[in-house]
Formats: structure tokens, sequence, C-alpha cells
């Protein structure tokens, strides 16, 4: 495998950033919900000029994202905040799909988690998972996080049936 490197996103990385989103938007979700629903996600959430507004926009409620390349390509992104004093909280995570399975995923939240622990004081971490999410769910369940309950996920109508599944885990 060839190295990967992590490292706080710059706004160069904008347009790699929201390929690699929409791309694992579309992957994940094909088959949980209606494609109108993914393109408003899409739309909302992960258009170029969000991101790169996102980027540049970092606090302690938003990091700003960080991600993982690979021969100088975009392979994985993140981004999260604290929601409390010692909470910190995953929003966004994905991967390219042609990348699952050789432990980029792994090391990227690895990464992530040590910057909520030691830069924001986080010593728990939260992630809220699509219900039927069958990529996420076993991931996260994997490294450690333990299931909490549902709510209703971010954004999103009761009639829109978008589920989260929030999960939690102890980063001492």
């Amino acid at each position: 495998m060839k190295p990967v490197t992590f490292r706080r996103a710059t706004r160069n990385d904008a347009k790699a950033i929201t390929d690699i989103l929409v791309t694992s938007q579309w992957f994940t979700y094909e088959k949980l919900y209606s494609k109108d629903y993914i393109t408003k996600l899409i739309d909302q959430y992960y258009n170029l000029k969000r991101i790169e507004q996102e980027i540049v926009s970092i606090n302690e409620e938003w990091h700003g994202y960080f991600i993982a390349e690979t021969d100088r390509k975009i392979v994985g992104a993140i981004g999260g905040g604290m929601t409390s004093k010692t909470a910190g909280e995953v929003y966004v995570f994905y991967l390219d799909p042609l990348m699952r399975g050789m432990g980029i995923g792994t090391r990227l939240l690895d990464f992530f988690t040590k910057i909520q622990k030691y830069t924001y004081g986080a010593n728990e971490q939260w992630v809220s998972v699509a219900k039927g999410n069958n990529y996420g769910i076993p991931f996260y369940e994997a490294r450690g996080f333990i299931f909490q309950h549902e709510e209703l996920a971010y954004g999103t109508s009761k009639e829109e049936q978008d589920i989260s599944l929030k999960y939690w885990r102890d980063i001492n």
C-alpha cells in the first residue's frame, strides 16, 4: 500500500473534498434513500461553496476538515466539533469507496480523535450514523462506539424518516 498522510484541509482541497463527500453519499445511501432526498442533502450540505467556507471557519464547535491523502490525492475527509466542554463529535466522515478496507478510515478517525482530545479537551466522542448504514455502523462499533439512542437526523423532518443512531465512546 502507498503511504497515507493526514493533515488539516486547506481551501485548495475544497473541490477534492466535495467530490469525496458526494461520491460517498451516493455509495452509502443509494439503497437507503430516494435519489431526490440524496440530491437534496448533497445540494444543501456538500456543495463547493459550503465546503470552502467550512474549511476556513474553525472554532470549538467546528474544527474544520481533516483529510487522508495518498499520492497527492484526497481519499478521505473527516470533520466535527465539541458539543460540550468534554464531548467531541464526528459530524462528517467519508472515505473514497475504493479505499475501504485498507485501514485508512481507522487511521483518519484516530488522527481526528487525537485532535479532539489533545487540542479541545474531549474525553468522550459521539457520532450519528444513519439507521441502516451497513458500512458505518460496523465500522464505529469495531472502534469502541456503543449505541445510545435513535433520533431524527440533523436537518430532517419526521416525514423524511431519516433516523440517526447515536453512538458514544470514552476516549480517555
